[in-house]
């Protein structure tokens, strides 16, 4: 084993500024054999500072959010998005909604806290500020309608900074489309000093923004808020009050504060848990508690990266003293804030471009290069090939057991432990394929899942049914313990879309080296009648195809960390659709030809489906989102050049020749887990789309087969 391989798993909850900030200090000085994974809800972080820039129009969803897949791409740590649901503190593993749980040496949490809905109705009828995201989407709709005519009336309820600059930035970018109120328990902006506050009042005044001080609201309807015997009639409700903990941290047994928050010591580590941190808005430091702002996570950051780094490598940790005051520098909807600190306060356009260059630095920061990554530190360990490359047999017993108790039909251990698989088979006609896909996705579980759902395409795009299966898996080096926690992910993943597939994982074979790769066997059974195959397309069919095209050029582009996290996430949802409906439906429906694309892109797959004499005409071919910028920014994947210089002089445009270097490059994009492409006579192409699109797929017609001329090319594009 290197220095370089892993032997640990630190695992930070959360994607929020003090993680963030972290955990750019630790990629450009990496742990030493540490495996990093950032765990979170969203693939955006919002910057809460620059929310009421975003709703007031001065800034984009882009400048305001961190991309945390393509921030985690280029810096080698791992990106996991999984809503977290629990802590077994025993066990020492993170439990996510629908995926295995997830284990953990160093734990850090940066989750934030959720908005207090306690009040009745409010759960129901309030559109809380937080989490951003939805808030936004919110946002957008609520706006959309005002542009189209509406006239609504919205309540703020919160008195604080961000009710206050929420209220006039929605006052900004509506004008006077809109009547807007704001509700506050209390006096106005408590904490600030009265000159700053007098500031605000006079900009709400200025702004025709109602302002109702002392008005605690104590119910919620669908058009109405009730405050004591007052009722206020609105049309929208945002909810921008104080914040409770996710309910599940009560669960852990971790200290608490009395609200249920995480007690943390001045090192940021729980109360009482060594190797637990937590910072930001779920922790309080029991012995400097401060309110809840985001300039206190972001000055925790230097204190947390030390610190996990210390815990790693058995050193002392630092102590966390955070400020008593600090400077608030409050929007006013236009370009203009007022600043506050202790007795200092000023306004104008100056505080608001001090505000803007700011918050604009703090967000370079998760856009820039990632740094080089460290080169492996040589050693004299040896691996060996051949047979001493298996996995240890304590491995594959302990993650084998662990899945297959969730997987009993899927996975049976007995039958697993014999030399070789014995099937009962149920059907003459064998139909097989076998797989392997190598590591281009940074989570075991969702590349299991890929992998099954890549390998099954095939039996389905022969209208066949799998019936089992056989596993090859390659591990990275790494120490026993991670080894079996990757081997338990990947094998739930793949576990789970063959139990999906009725398909049965009977045997395999597991080994080590440099890169993870994931192979997989397929047996199908054909029912009666004759294969769908890909050598029955008639001239005159129409073509479908049942996915937009473009995870070869994501992945590379992820690999340089140049994919944006839409896009990443776009593929990945693509990825994960199983092709079993689709061919189901162009069996029903009496497809001529099916096969599914994957490697050789969407022209090498058609031209192994025409005949002699056919041509394809080929329309407007969909793409996944992100993919039209990265091909025209030049990426491509390794596999191009070789599925284009297949197709010199097999294309052309509608008049002249095409050079193969003219090609439209999306056509020969390599995919994993593409999509159908389905040959059908005109007569039932518009019942099968209809069927396809009812389903889910994102099926489209993309062109027609018809009669070649001569030397004609078999591909021409319309």
């Amino acid at each position: 084993m290197t220095a370089a391989e892993p032997r640990r798993d630190l695992v930070l909850l959360g994607g929020g500024h003090t993680h963030a900030l972290a955990l750019r200090m630790l990629a450009m000085k990496p742990p030493p054999a540490t495996r990093i994974t950032l765990v979170s809800d969203t693939d955006f972080a919002p910057y809460s500072g620059m929310l009421p820039g975003l709703v007031a129009g001065h800034y984009r969803f882009e400048d305001t959010h961190i991309d945390l897949r393509r921030f985690c791409s280029g810096r080698g740590i791992r990106f996991i998005r999984a809503a977290v649901t629990g802590i077994d503190r025993k066990r020492r593993q993170v439990l996510l909604a629908g995926r295995p749980p997830l284990e953990y040496d160093l734990l850090s949490i940066n989750i934030g806290a959720q908005p207090e809905l306690a009040v009745p109705g409010a759960r129901d009828h309030a559109v809380p500020v937080k989490p951003v995201g939805s808030f936004y989407q919110r946002w957008q709709a609520l706006e959309a309608r005002v542009r189209k005519g509406g006239s609504p009336r919205i309540l703020l309820v919160g008195g604080g900074a961000g009710s206050v600059e929420l209220a006039l930035a929605m006052r900004f970018r509506l004008g006077n489309a809109a009547d807007i109120g704001l509700l506050s328990g209390d006096s106005l902006l408590p904490g600030y000093n009265r000159r700053a506050v007098d500031i605000v009042r006079g900009h709400l005044e200025i702004n025709r923004i109602e302002l109702l001080e002392n008005s605690r609201v104590t119910r919620v309807t669908e058009a109405s808020v009730e405050c004591g015997e007052v009722a206020e009639y609105c049309d929208e409700l945002i909810w921008c009050t104080g914040v409770v903990p996710a309910g599940w941290l009560a669960d852990t047994g971790f200290e608490t504060d009395e609200r249920g928050f995480l007690l943390v010591d001045d090192d940021l580590q729980v109360v009482g848990e060594s190797g637990v941190f937590a910072t930001g808005d779920v922790s309080v430091q029991r012995q400097h508690p401060r309110p809840r702002a985001g300039v206190y996570a972001v000055r925790q950051a230097p204190t947390l990266a030390h610190n996990l780094a210390a815990a790693l490598a058995g050193q002392a940790l630092k102590q966390h003293r955070p400020q008593r005051r600090f400077l608030s520098l409050l929007s006013l909807g236009g370009r203009v804030a007022v600043a506050d600190k202790g007795v200092f306060c000023a306004s104008g356009a100056w505080a608001w471009r001090w505000k803007d260059r700011i918050d604009r630095k703090f967000m370079a920061q998760f856009v820039e290069s990632a740094p080089p990554m460290a080169p492996p530190v040589p050693s004299s360990d040896m691996h060996c090939g051949g047979c001493g490359a298996k996995l240890p047999a304590e491995i594959l017993r302990q993650a084998l057991a662990n899945v297959a108790d969730k997987y009993p039909g899927t996975i049976n251990l007995k039958r697993l432990r014999d030399d070789a698989a014995v099937i009962d088979w149920p059907a003459e006609r064998l139909v097989q394929t076998v797989d392997t896909l190598r590591e281009f996705l940074p989570d075991p579980w969702l590349m299991g899942r890929i992998t099954a759902l890549h390998a099954l395409s095939d039996i389905y795009a022969m209208g066949a049914a799998p019936h089992s299966a056989q596993v090859n898996v390659c591990l990275p080096y790494a120490a026993a313990a991670l080894q079996r926690r990757e081997l338990e992910q990947l094998l739930a993943g793949l576990a789970q879309e063959l139990a999906a597939a009725n398909c049965a994982l009977v045997g395999g074979h597991s080994m080590e080296g440099p890169e993870l790769s994931l192979g997989l066997a397929v047996n199908g059974s054909l029912a009666e009648g004759p294969a769908l195959d890909k050598s029955g397309a008639e001239t005159g069919d129409k073509l479908i195809l049942t996915k937009p095209l473009g995870t070869g050029v994501v992945f590379a582009a992820a690999m340089t960390g140049d994919a944006p996290g839409q896009a990443i996430a776009g593929a990945i949802d693509s990825m994960l659709r199983s092709n079993r409906s689709a061919a189901g439906l162009a069996r029903q429906f009496g497809a001529s030809a099916c096969t599914d694309v994957t490697g050789f892109g969407l022209a090498g797959h058609l031209l192994e489906m025409l005949a002699r004499k056919q041509q394809a005409v080929l329309g407007e071919v969909p793409a996944l989102p992100g993919v039209a910028a990265l091909l025209q920014a030049g990426y491509r994947s390794s596999l191009h050049p070789g599925n284009l210089a297949a197709l010199a002089e097999l294309v052309m445009s509608r008049k002249n020749a095409m050079p193969a270097d003219a090609f439209p490059p999306l056509l020969c994009d390599p995919q994993t887990s593409g999509g159908l492409l389905i040959a059908i006579n005109e007569s039932s192409c518009g019942a099968l789309l209809a069927a396809l699109q009812s389903g889910g797929d994102q099926a489209t017609v993309i062109g027609e087969l018809r009669e070649a001329k001569g030397k004609h090319p078999r591909i021409v594009l319309a």
